[in-house]
């Protein structure tokens, strides 16, 4: 996929407005013919340039008023469908130029209507999108181009008059002088038409502050951020130039680099600092843009970095279809884990391996909100520094995996926040690998997953949450005793299966009541894991009646763990106690755990299951290591054939070649 360039709109329908006997339908028929007609009639028919003629490409159409012909309920429904008005005065007419602001510029700020205008349009407006400007917006208002016509019949200028009604109404883009009879400044009319529709200046800047809007700022400011890949809050040469490939598709020439450079440094001491471009200075070049009449440079470089015409970042740039078929899951790809421990190095300012709360909130500052609480979430859902209870880069990358695994949709439109989308010229579909159907996997006895998830089931009490914390810590023991009083239900971390790294997503399934129904969405995992307290004679009666009630005639392997094993084992009040159950049921005998051991093989185990789901077919029915041994073999044996397999298709491609 090559670049990404936010959508601008598929056409352009322009209105001409004014009094009668100013000179719109002739305005309209010199464009078209390139001469001056020597009759005019009381309006133009509606005509459409094609793409191919028009300086920006799109196809562009034109309409006339006349007070003769229409009523003002249709004038209001062409204003509605119009994406700029054209309001032609007279030059030679002071009543007309002073009808603009009389009659012409209010009639159209009334007859505006965003609903009908979206109508009219075919299309709805977006909603504003939590990427977008925020705070209160000004009216949304039709983009307005002030046009004298006839001035081949005077000798001086009304642009002193023009300009002054400029500051007024913020919605007028441009105003050109021109004459219909000697085709001057035509062409240039309809440009700044259409140029008032592709590339507005009023969401970017502010005519009587002279400056941009706090939209457009804050816009700039993520753009900035983004480039500046070395978080040194400058853009040095190597940026400047990765930013002008990324935009514009050609680089940046030395000289002009150096030319732009003096205008800053001439404009804004503190625009330039150590020979590269401060925010200060970058912000003053779009200002300096915009002031000269080149709108369309920044908004190339705000579509390119996802924004629409209200500044808001789109909704396909921040969630682009992903098909998943039912049974897929979804993962980072290779490319995805790259671009974040790459944008983990840039903000890890210390470079000491973790990401202080400062440092974590300097990231997320190109977003509008951390898509995670720091102290709360990510500290205890995946493995944090337990010195400093800062995340790690280990850490970090299970946070993204777990997301990107429960909701992808997030995940990509952080990755779009971050700037995914530019650094890696493609869009976030290029970070997900979507898994193939588990129905696949059971089929070849074998998951090509990397990330899978376990729930964990089990009566209040049973110490299934701490079953849970413990595989994010080193020593399980400092656990004991801890309450644990937080909303985070998931856990995750990396174990080896058989020499590949695996991520195992814990799952606390919260049950009030041991009668309470368990929903789809609580069973349906993995591999499962049914907990209970091996010193707690009335805790394997929930357990028991969980499995047949939802996993005896699924294909989801389950462990049944037997949680403090440190106290004193007692008899479960149950008609079979619960090495009994698991022979019943061909279930591997219970796994007894506790904290205080600090033994962790239980997580290995869980994710292996989950690696191979026809356990039960391998025998693998008793802890005998030898048993788990000859599985690993069957992985590695696998990989090799895969490796061999690939070999003998490459060398017989070379040789058909």
């Amino acid at each position: 996929m090559g670049q990404y360039t936010a959508s601008q709109r598929k056409n352009v329908r322009i209105l001409l407005v004014g009094d009668a006997g100013v000179g719109k339908t002739s305005l309209i028929l010199s464009l078209v013919s390139e001469e001056y007609p020597e009759e005019v009639p009381p309006r133009a028919e509606e005509i459409t340039i094609p793409a191919n003629v028009t300086p920006e490409q799109v196809p562009t159409s034109i309409v006339d008023y006349s007070a003769l012909e229409q009523t003002d309920e249709a004038l209001g429904v062409e204003i509605n469908k119009a994406h700029v008005v054209c309001i032609v005065y007279a030059v030679n007419d002071d009543d007309s130029l002073d009808r603009i602001t009389s009659h012409w510029l209010p009639l159209v700020r009334e007859k505006c209507n965003p609903s009908l205008e979206s109508e009219a349009d075919g299309v709805e407006r977006e909603e504003e999108s939590a990427g977008g400007s925020g705070g209160e917006r000004e009216p949304l208002r039709k983009p307005i181009v002030l046009v004298g016509n006839k001035i081949d019949m005077i000798e001086y200028s009304t642009m002193d008059s023009v300009l002054a009604i400029m500051e007024d109404y913020p919605e007028i883009e441009s105003c050109v002088e021109c004459s219909a009879k000697t085709l001057h400044n035509i062409s240039e009319m309809f440009y700044y038409a259409q140029k008032a529709v592709l590339h507005p200046t009023s969401p970017l800047y502010m005519m009587e502050e002279q400056e941009l809007t706090p939209a457009c700022k804050k816009s700039l400011v993520r753009i900035f951020k983004i480039c500046d890949i070395d978080g040194d809050n400058l853009l040095n040469d190597y940026e400047l130039n990765l930013f002008q490939r990324r935009c514009f598709n050609t680089p940046l020439q030395p000289q002009i680099l150096d030319e732009v450079k003096a205008v800053i440094q001439k404009n804004v001491p503190d625009g330039i600092y150590n020979d590269a471009v401060t925010l200060k200075g970058f912000l003053f070049l779009h200002c300096l843009f915009i002031q000269r009449g080149r709108n369309e440079t920044t908004w190339a470089v705000l579509r390119r970095f996802g924004y629409n015409d209200q500044l808001d970042m789109c909704q396909e740039y921040l969630k682009p279809p992903l098909k998943i078929p039912p049974g897929s899951s979804t993962e980072l790809s290779h490319r995805g884990q790259q671009f974040l421990i790459a944008v983990f190095e840039r903000y890890d300012r210390d470079g000491d391996g973790a990401l202080s709360p400062d440092e974590h909130k300097m990231l997320f500052s190109t977003c509008p909100s951390s898509p995670w609480s720091y102290s709360t979430d990510i500290r205890k859902s995946c493995p944090i520094n337990e010195t400093t209870g800062w995340v790690t880069l280990h850490g970090w990358l299970c946070r993204w995996t777990l997301m990107t695994l429960i909701d992808v949709v997030k995940t990509m439109e952080y990755l779009a926040y971050l700037g995914f989308n530019v650094h890696e010229n493609d869009s976030q579909l290029a970070a997900i690998h979507v898994t193939r159907e588990r129905r696949i996997d059971l089929a070849k006895r074998q998951s090509s997953r990397s990330v899978y998830k376990c729930h964990v089931i089990g009566p209040k009490g049973s110490g299934k949450t701490g079953l849970c914390r413990g595989f994010l810590v080193d020593d399980m023991s400092k656990l004991i005793g801890k309450e644990f009083k937080t909303n985070v239900v998931h856990c995750i971390n990396s174990v080896q299966v058989y020499g590949q790294e695996k991520h195992l997503i814990l799952r606390d399934i919260d049950v009030r009541h041991a009668l309470d129904p368990l929903q789809p969405q609580e069973v349906n995992c993995d591999v499962a894991c049914l907990v209970y307290d091996s010193s707690n004679p009335r805790s394997f009666e929930y357990v028991a009646r969980i499995y047949i009630k939802y996993y005896a005639e699924s294909k989801i392997p389950v462990m049944i763990v037997g949680t403090k094993c440190d106290m004193d084992e007692r008899r479960q009040d149950y008609l079979m106690q619960p090495s009994e159950f698991c022979e019943k049921y061909k279930l591997l005998p219970p796994h007894l755990f506790s904290l205080k051991t600090n033994k962790k093989e239980l997580y290995t185990k869980l994710a292996t299951m989950a690696a191979f789901p026809h356990l039960r077919q391998f025998g693998l029915m008793t802890e005998d290591p030898k048993l788990w041994w000859k599985a690993g073999l069957g992985v590695a044996a696998a990989t090799m054939l895969g490796f061999i397999v690939l070999k003998t298709i490459s060398a017989a491609g070379a040789h058909s070649r």
